[in-house]
């Protein structure tokens, strides 16, 4: 009995000692960020953001402006033509905000989408990688409390990434 116990110890001992789990964590915000393809991204929805952004502001001052007037003129115009230059200019301002929502929301698309294909070409690199560097578990950094910096994957998978894909197909 005495020798089955040490036996069936020394088993469970040994079996513990050859099962070692290879965990590392990865920043995707990073990648997505850091990365020539992500930098591009990037870059690309800044600029429709600010060209957007340019146009908007023109358009904003120009509804400012009929306002002013449209006030300036309130005590000269009859009750009814003021009316309905002011109907005019809330139908003007609520199709300038439906035009502006309508857009954000295309560029976020623009955004998702992308962001979706920079994820799809990720995926296989990070497969590869772990294959290769024989890692059994790699959990997001954003889930992780501490952890030792040399169980961080990012870099070398930006590296891959950036070597890999130069940019995106809008």
């Amino acid at each position: 009995m005495k020798n089955i116990l040490i036996a069936t110890l020394i088993f469970l001992f040994n079996l513990q000692t050859n099962i070692k789990a290879e965990i590392a964590y990865i920043d995707i915000n990073l990648i997505l960020n850091t990365s020539d393809v992500g930098k591009y991204l990037n870059n690309y929805i800044q600029n429709i953001n600010n060209k957007n952004l340019s146009i908007y502001k023109k358009k904003e001052v120009e509804l400012l402006n009929k306002e002013k007037l449209l006030i300036a003129q309130q005590n000269i115009l009859e009750k009814k033509e003021f009316e309905k230059k002011f109907k005019n200019l809330s139908n003007e301002v609520q199709k300038y905000r439906s035009e502006r929502k309508k857009n954000t929301d295309e560029i976020n698309q623009i955004k998702i989408q992308n962001t979706k294909k920079i994820l799809n070409l990720l995926n296989p690199i990070i497969t590869k990688y772990v294959e290769n560097n024989s890692i059994s578990l790699v959990i997001p950094k954003k889930n992780i409390i501490v952890g030792k910096k040399n169980l961080d994957i990012t870099a070398k998978i930006i590296t891959i990434l950036n070597n890999q894909v130069k940019s995106l197909d809008f």
